[in-house]
């Protein structure tokens, strides 16, 4: 068995958000939960709050699927007759021809920081499509695997952190992905702001924590996208507040924004 994901990047016309969320939490849960190696399918929506605002965000949604496939190469292209279906219904806008699906092989689940509130579920995500510098890739794993997911993880309000190479196989539509990894990073807060903020304070070691982050490898290519999203699908939601297993008294009240 092997663990794969598959991003959905998308957008809706206009009037019809109601109508592709009845879908995907009904008719399109019944379906997924007949596929092989199926674990896990949740929605989410663009945020405002962005790392990286010049960044273009051409899509409003975002669906993550996650299977453990006994054999990606038979079991993976079944998912594409699923969101032809919506496809097919008038459900995706995809008029500018934005729509993007794209799964990868991972390299391992979910890896949780001290942050992780494990009886509650994530407020939202955010992916990079990724590369490393060529001839690099040894260096760039190890980095990540040491250096950068547990200090991103520790961040207020990031919790887990998972990556994987973009697979051979893939559904359609089959378009243009700018980068060869992805790193899917969880959140749980009520207040992206804050996390966005502190996690750049980090990266350039001026957080109220006192926490700065490594150098970053010059293994990782600034040949990268970054996008934020909050959970919109399902019954359960993150309840509020900023997950931290540390003190956020240090940061001072108009950290985030100014105090009215």
């Amino acid at each position: 068995m092997s663990l794969y994901t598959t991003i959905h990047l998308h957008n809706v016309p206009s009037g019809r958000e109601g109508d592709y969320a009845q879908w995907f939490d009904g008719r399109h849960r019944d379906d997924l939960a007949r596929l092989r190696g199926f674990r896990s399918a949740d929605r989410y929506a663009v945020t405002a709050e962005q790392i990286m605002p010049d960044i273009p965000q051409p899509w409003s949604f975002l669906s993550i699927y996650d299977f453990d496939y006994p054999a990606a190469e038979i079991d993976l292209p079944a998912l594409g007759p699923l969101l032809a279906e919506v496809r097919d219904a008038g459900l995706i806008d995809d008029g500018a021809e934005t729509e993007r699906i794209y799964s990868y092989a991972m390299y391992g689940d979910w890896a949780f920081s001290p942050n992780h509130r494990t009886d509650q579920p994530f407020s939202g995500v955010s992916i990079i499509l990724a590369n490393f510098v060529a001839g690099r890739e040894a260096e760039y794993h190890h980095w990540y695997d040491t250096v950068h997911a547990p200090e991103v993880t520790r961040v207020p309000g990031k919790v887990a952190m998972k990556r994987g190479r973009l697979s051979p196989v893939q559904v359609e539509p089959r378009r243009y992905c700018p980068g060869s990894d992805l790193v899917l990073c969880a959140q749980q807060t009520d207040d992206l702001l804050f996390t966005v903020k502190d996690f750049s304070a980090r990266a350039r070691g001026v957080s109220p924590s006192g926490v700065a982050f490594a150098s970053r490898s010059a293994a990782g290519s600034f040949a990268r996208t970054v996008h934020y999203f909050r959970k919109v699908s399902g019954t359960r939601f993150w309840p509020g507040g900023i997950a931290y297993d540390g003190d956020l008294s240090v940061y001072p009240a108009d950290f985030a924004r100014p105090v009215g």
